[in-house]
């Protein structure tokens, strides 16, 4: 437990007064909000936990035989995962499971995408598969080396992949599926899309960012963390890109030319404890950001005012996420932790 818990008590976080939480037993590898305002947590033993909207009894889906590996909320409702059963399964709200493909039994369908269109991806080794809302597949694309993320830009044009010496764009409906790479060597893993569709970044396996801006191809170099970046975050109109891997949270600045040349801005740190997770705030400047203590706050980009949400202690925090509305803020943990607190003016 860090200075920061020994000091305060659970009062003075907002999960004892305006919260809920429960111990669901396994590593909560991903969480999302659905259309209905269901949350989802997808756990490490293989079910997704249903905590239904405005508070009610929790269930358990059975969605994969062994693992979850990823979850999105899926486009109409309810939610996406990938299993390490080879798997790509949707979970409805009230807790039915449907397989949409079997990718293979052997294989570990690593990262899933879902946008608002209806349409899905889902990525196995070095393959990324694309479905429509119906679950019929689109189209495979494959890649150099292992896909070690993907995102839909805002439009749902484009769909980009990173992987081994940098990332490819996809246009979804091109009729000839050749790729835009965008190279740098090295090992890329979680990727992001400015909201403008603008810049691409990802993160690397050499504690650093790397960027593209995509009208000119130029590169934008974001180093100097001490461990992986596994969380990247634009805020709502693309300001700022909020990331994990050091012991603040560093946001970079996306306007008036940076963040090349620029320093990034640093919030909440100072004890010591990585930042593990962050998640952007849908409407305003502000980012949540949980630690590797089990710590939960939340930050206002312009004043760096921190607000706590919930105390150390519960295990590092694995996953993040804000409703559509930005008035309800989930978090699980490596220890199987997770909270939901209700941020709504009161």
């Amino acid at each position: 437990m860090s200075d920061q818990g020994a000091e305060v008590s659970d009062a003075d976080f907002l999960l004892s007064a305006r919260g809920t939480s429960q111990e669901l037993g396994a590593w909560v590898i991903g969480l999302a909000f659905a259309k209905d305002g269901s949350c989802g947590f997808g756990l490490g033993d293989g079910t997704v936990r249903l905590a239904p909207p405005g508070g009610g009894e929790w269930r358990a889906a059975e969605a994969h035989d062994g693992g979850v590996l990823s979850l999105v909320a899926d486009a109409k409702a309810g939610f996406l995962t990938g299993g390490d059963d080879g798997r790509l399964v949707h979970t409805g709200t009230d807790g039915a499971v449907a397989e949409i493909a079997s990718l293979g039994a052997m294989k570990w369908v690593e990262h899933v995408a879902a946008h608002e269109s209806g349409l899905r991806a889902a990525s196995v080794g070095k393959q990324l598969h694309l479905f429509d809302a119906k679950g019929d597949k689109l189209k495979t694309l494959t890649h150099p080396s292992s896909v070690g993320g993907i995102a839909f830009d805002a439009k749902g044009k484009r769909v980009a992949a990173s992987h081994y010496n940098g990332a490819s764009l996809w246009f979804v409906a091109a009729k000839e599926d050749k790729p835009r790479v965008l190279e740098w060597k090295g090992s890329h893993a979680a990727i992001a899309f400015s909201p403008d569709g603008t810049h691409v970044v990802t993160a690397m396996q050499e504690n650093a960012l790397h960027g593209w801006r995509l009208t000119d191809s130029q590169h934008m170099r974001m180093s100097g963390y001490p461990s992986k970046t596994r969380f990247l975050d634009f805020t709502a109109r693309g300001r700022w890109l909020a990331t994990s891997g050091a012991d603040s949270v560093v946001i970079w600045p996306f306007f008036g030319g940076g963040p090349m040349g620029k320093a990034p801005t640093e919030l909440a740190g100072g004890d010591g404890v990585l930042c593990s997770a962050v998640a952007c705030h849908p409407q305003h400047e502000v980012v949540a950001a949980g630690f590797a203590d089990g710590l939960v706050l939340i930050a206002e980009i312009a004043s760096g005012k921190v607000v706590p949400v919930a105390p150390p202690g519960r295990g590092g925090i694995s996953a993040l996420g804000w409703n559509a509305a930005g008035s309800m803020l989930a978090f699980g943990t490596e220890e199987g932790f997770a909270g939901l607190v209700d941020l709504s003016r009161r």
